[in-house]
């Protein structure tokens, strides 16, 4: 089995856990946001899947996205006025952002997971989480330029 088969069982299994039913289009968009490192919008989901389900709706992928959002499956990530874009959650890290095509890509960087244990000690809060973004230009927009 593949990474991408197992992290697809896995997050089926979660869901099916929450008392989720797993419809065909349930698991359509979710393999899709498994397979693809693109971190597409609502609409890029409903596109790239309205050849397979010509009967499903943008409603009906944000909803999905929703069901998703709420098991823990998909972080929504939100920039700005830009459409949301969805993450597929699978370990922490972190995002570069082109500022010019918008093209969002991962990276890890396992320094910064102590960031959170300093945050606490320096200010007494209790850290639940953090996000960190970093703003460039893609290699392929620094070609055109």
């Amino acid at each position: 089995m593949s990474q991408e088969e197992n992290r697809l069982q896995t997050a089926v299994e979660t869901l099916k856990d929450a008392g989720v039913r797993i419809t065909p289009q349930r698991h359509a968009i979710l393999e899709y946001l498994i397979q693809t490192l693109s971190h597409p919008t609502a609409d890029e989901i409903y596109k790239a899947l309205e050849d397979k389900f010509p009967n499903m709706s943008v409603a009906t992928v944000y909803n999905n996205l929703r069901v998703f959002k709420n098991a823990g499956l998909v972080k929504e990530l939100t920039y700005g006025d830009a459409s949301s874009r969805f993450d597929c959650v699978t370990t922490d890290h972190y995002h570069v952002i082109c500022e010019e095509c918008g093209k969002i890509v991962d990276f890890s960087y396992p320094g910064l997971d102590e960031v959170e244990h300093v945050a606490e000690h320096v200010t007494g809060f209790r850290v639940n989480n953090h996000r960190m973004e970093v703003y460039g230009t893609c290699p392929d927009c620094q070609k055109v330029h």
